[in-house]
């Protein structure tokens, strides 16, 4: 599914103070001509996703010219794994763009949607499968808080998707079934109902695993250990994009404590405009965008490709040597790497 170092390149990658969760499969080079029921290794060729080992599914790239089907890295491996008891600003996590724009996702009764997609996978699943951030949009719409996408900022029919809390309570149910994980979600935020998003969050009980602002660093220090927010149950992290509701309703100011990239243009990896510059000095975590504007299922093995890997290193280099700690994907489950292919 997705690329990481191996041990190795981890231990190494660590000595600049981050924990690489983020570029390359673990190296197995070698392809087995034979194997099936579920003794296929990554790389391995297959013909059904049952021939693949745990973990792993069968699939292939046409967009690089890989037709024939291999066995491709289903699941992330969460980086506290391998290196647990760091502050979270230490870590890399995989989040998904849109999570909620889900190829197949039922349309509303009586109304044909017409809009793009950004996933091919369920949030459960997406979570079960080491996603560890979503972003979502969150509108105004049926008299209750959906999730959208929209013209001009508002939410229509055919744009929609699902009311918020269904989404919420996967969270909740997937936080309450494993208690050392934490969960971060990013709203691209059109609510205006006063108070809308304290009671969607309230409804779907999550409060209780509600990291609060003030304690958020906010001069560019650690956060606390993941070890720490996991023992204080503080393993939800909620930011909006609307500056006021962190006065209002406690919920982060995401340009606050987040600084931001955009564009996918190789060899260059400029900050967002609402994002405070990359060499600010208050903001101690770092989000990643790596999407087009009009996403692609069929293009995306390839953009996941060595494209990607010299991606985290232009935003590395541009951040000033400052590792994402979030890095936001369309079709988490077709990353794949050049090295395999």
């Amino acid at each position: 599914m997705t690329c990481f170092m191996d041990h190795r390149d981890l231990s190494r990658a660590t000595a600049t103070g981050y924990l690489f969760l983020l570029l390359l499969f673990s190296s197995f080079i070698n392809i087995w001509s034979s194997c099936s029921n579920g003794s296929c290794q990554v790389v391995d060729s297959c013909s059904h996703s049952t021939d693949c080992g745990p973990g792993l599914f069968c699939g292939n790239c046409p967009a690089l010219g890989k037709t024939q089907p291999f066995c491709i890295r289903g699941q992330a491996t969460i980086p506290t794994s391998v290196i647990g008891g760091l502050p979270f600003n230490k870590y890399s996590w995989l989040v998904t763009h849109n999570s909620f724009s889900i190829v197949g996702a039922p349309a509303l009764p009586g109304v044909q949607r017409f809009t793009f997609y950004n996933q091919e996978d369920t949030v459960t699943n997406q979570l079960k499968n080491g996603v560890r951030g979503l972003m979502l949009d969150m509108y105004d719409f049926n008299g209750d808080i959906w999730l959208c996408h929209s013209f001009r900022g508002q939410c229509f029919n055919f744009t929609a998707f699902q009311p918020a809390i269904n989404t919420l309570r996967e969270v909740e149910a997937f936080l309450s079934k494993n208690p050392s994980e934490i969960v971060t979600i990013i709203i691209e935020d059109y609510v205006h109902t006063p108070k809308g998003l304290t009671k969607l969050f309230k409804n779907a009980g999550l409060d209780k695993y509600w990291f609060p602002v003030s304690k958020m660093p906010k001069k560019g220090e650690d956060w606390p250990t993941v070890t720490e927010m996991v023992k204080a149950n503080h393993r939800l992290l909620v930011f909006t994009s609307v500056a006021s509701k962190e006065e209002e309703e406690g919920i982060a100011y995401q340009w606050k404590y987040l600084l931001e990239n955009e564009g996918v243009k190789p060899g260059s990896c400029p900050n967002r405009k609402e994002s405070q510059p990359f060499n600010s000095k208050t903001a101690s975590l770092f989000l990643m965008n790596y999407f087009p504007t009009y996403p692609v299922e069929d293009e995306a093995c390839k953009e996941h490709s060595a494209r990607l890997a010299d991606r985290i290193r232009t935003c590395y280099k541009a951040a000033g040597s400052m590792m994402p700690n979030f890095l936001a994907v369309n079709f988490y489950l077709v990353l794949s790497c050049n090295l395999y292919l």
